[in-house]
């Protein structure tokens, strides 16, 4: 196992005499055995982080460390990590257990080192009932594990996920996001996941790398993530649904975006912020109440025990004190407590 490290990570791509830069100078170190998630909206350039670490894309400036190797200029083989894809690029013709012993074939192991492999990797996955099915016999699910199995093997100093449950339906992804989770608590292997998923990455990552537009946005815990979002960005792009932002708050201050999560505003009746409902949504225990403040929108998230208002009511509601967030509305940036 080893530590990676990101230090002022860039990439471009040319053609003719124009460059795009996609990834913007990203600085993060991932400690050994941690599980990182790398969490943002399509294009943000998650995967192309992702693929410079593998060797999959070339490094235009910076540094990636795996342990103290640099390994800008090694090729995949030669970085010792191993990478679960969306698709599991499973040999259709192969049984489970040679789809999962074939890399250890390919360098040659013994014979018996390779079944040890496989076996102890199939016991952790639970699949030992299926080493001689062929993947067309296997769920998606299974098809997963027998892809993350394959990784297992080679006994890496780091493992890259890329989107590896976006094929599984809801089910699926819920039950094997806990597998992934146990197979780290048994391995302790450093973990690098991407997914645009913000479930995925908050229910995942003991840190998280939060990207937009190529930038870092926000790289802590996700607690601290939820808690103390850095930008607007991140404030609206974590959290379902996410925090309300309004720049015409009452109380609020000229040049600033007031933020509150729909589960820190309470029901005041005849004080506080006057709201006019615009619809309900009913989720089991709880209910959304999307209203309108004046003319910009926001959502409460109440508890089933509250009496709800209905569409086209008015009523009021405020803001916890203490759950205030407030970013500059220039830059988007936090406003410091």
């Amino acid at each position: 196992m080893a530590s990676l490290t990101l230090h002022n990570v860039i990439k471009q791509y040319h053609q003719g005499k124009q460059s795009l830069q996609v990834i913007h100078g990203v600085n993060a170190t991932i400690h050994d055995g941690e599980f990182v998630v790398i969490v943002g909206p399509s294009g943000c350039g998650k995967s192309t982080l992702l693929r410079m670490v593998a060797g999959l894309e070339e490094i235009t400036g910076g540094e990636v460390r795996i342990g103290e190797r640099v390994v800008n200029t090694l090729e995949p083989a030669e970085r010792d990590i191993a990478m679960v894809f969306q698709n599991y690029a499973l040999y259709p013709h192969m049984s489970v257990f040679d789809n999962m012993a074939y890399g250890l074939k390919i360098q040659k192991l013994p014979k018996d080192e390779i079944r040890a492999r496989v076996e102890k990797a199939a016991g952790i996955l639970e699949l030992m009932p299926l080493l001689e099915r062929k993947p067309r016999q296997l769920s998606g699910g299974q098809r997963q594990r027998v892809a993350m199995g394959r990784a297992i093997v080679r006994q890496p100093q780091v493992f890259l996920f890329d989107e590896p449950l976006s094929n599984l339906d809801a089910k699926l992804r819920a039950q094997t996001r806990l597998e992934i989770q146990k197979l780290h608590r048994e391995l302790g292997i450093t973990s690098l996941f991407v997914t645009h998923d913000q479930v995925e990455a908050m229910t995942l990552a003991q840190r998280m790398i939060v990207m937009n537009g190529g930038h870092m946005e926000q790289f802590d815990t996700p607690e601290a993530v939820y808690n103390r979002p850095a930008s607007t960005f991140v404030a609206s792009f974590i959290g379902s649904p996410p925090m309300n932002l309004l720049r015409h708050a009452p109380g609020g201050a000229a040049g600033q975006i007031v933020g509150i999560r729909p589960e820190h505003m309470d029901l005041t009746p005849g004080q506080g912020w006057p709201l006019v409902v615009e619809t309900v949504e009913l989720l089991g225990a709880e209910r959304l109440v999307h209203a309108r403040l004046g003319e910009e929108t926001l959502t409460l998230r109440l508890d089933e025990s509250v009496s709800a208002p209905r569409p086209g009511e008015r009523f009021h509601a405020s803001p916890r004190a203490d759950r205030l967030h407030r970013f500059d509305a220039t830059t988007g940036l936090r406003i410091a407590d």
